[in-house]
């Protein structure tokens, strides 16, 4: 399937601001079930200087600064790709997630590198007992690591509330824990330090959603992907209980939101600030 995304971001200042540095995810990613097409970005004012690259984790970042005064940015980025959805995997095939942690890799015949570094703590995400206990009613002894990932993400579909107001960027995962609300961020973080708890390799990765039916489609998305030695990395969407598969699209993936965020950065100047963000995706020519 060809799909068009579309993503625009707007900041109104009620000051001017006189310089700015920023720095944006908003390419999708080139891999093995999505290929872009064509890809640009826009930026209003034009920018003094612009330069783009892959990042550690292999994501195309953007960075840009702007020198002249505006109270208003728009950041416009627009994506031409095409979607090929994953045969369906069973969840009863995958090995007992007890062989899929990180200590038994190293009998394993694949390199584990790769995998190994989203083992740890990381900026936003740091592994404790809590997450694990919690992680434990769906992690028993000998259950099939993809059956229990799932049944993890189901109960965090049902024990948890997706309410916009009840977190920012910077809420903690504990607190997540301690409210049962949030949004896909929130969920997605919760999700990787339950995993990693338990000693298994968990990314998080940021895109969009294709159907309208989706909660979190208006804006930027946010799942999770898990390790499972002799399957790769397995994706899963704790924010609507499924495993992506067509309707997701990646558009970049590190250790938390802090490596992936669409939109950051730095500006002098600028007083109150309002944000506008919108997202759209939908197949070519519909």
């Amino acid at each position: 399937m060809i799909l068009r995304a579309t993503h625009t971001t707007t900041y109104l200042y009620s000051e001017p601001v006189s310089i700015c540095h920023t720095e944006v995810h908003l390419a999708p990613r080139d891999g093995e079930r999505q290929r872009v097409i064509e890809h640009d970005l826009s930026i209003v004012p034009p920018p003094d200087a612009t330069f783009s690259r892959k990042d550690y984790f292999g994501n195309d970042v953007t960075y840009f600064s702007i020198h002249e005064p505006h109270q208003t940015l728009t950041i416009a980025a627009a994506s031409l790709l095409e979607k090929e959805p994953r045969d369906p995997l069973e969840p009863c095939l995958t090995p007992a997630w007890e062989l899929a942690r990180g200590r038994e890799w190293r009998d394993a015949d694949f390199d584990p590198l790769e995998a190994c570094q989203f083992l740890f703590p990381s900026p936003r995400i740091t592994p404790a007992p809590e997450f694990a206990a919690y992680a434990g009613t769906s992690f028993t002894d000998g259950r099939p690591l993809l059956e229990a990932a799932v049944d993890l993400c189901h109960r965090v579909y049902t024990e948890f509330h997706y309410d916009q107001k009840a977190t920012t960027v910077a809420t903690s995962v504990a607190e997540v824990l301690a409210c049962r609300r949030g949004v896909c961020q929130d969920f997605a973080h919760f999700t990787i330090a339950c995993l990693r708890s338990l000693g298994l390799a968990a990314r998080y990765v940021s895109g969009y959603l294709k159907s309208r039916d989706l909660i979190g489609s208006q804006a930027s998305h946010a799942w999770v992907s898990v390790f499972c030695p002799g399957f790769g990395w397995l994706d899963l969407d704790p924010t609507n209980d499924q495993m992506p598969n067509g309707s997701h699209v990646t558009l970049a993936w590190g250790r938390d939101y802090s490596d992936v965020a669409p939109v950051k950065g730095v500006a002098i100047g600028g007083g109150e600030q309002v944000i506008d963000v919108s997202v759209a995706v939908a197949p070519a020519g519909g």
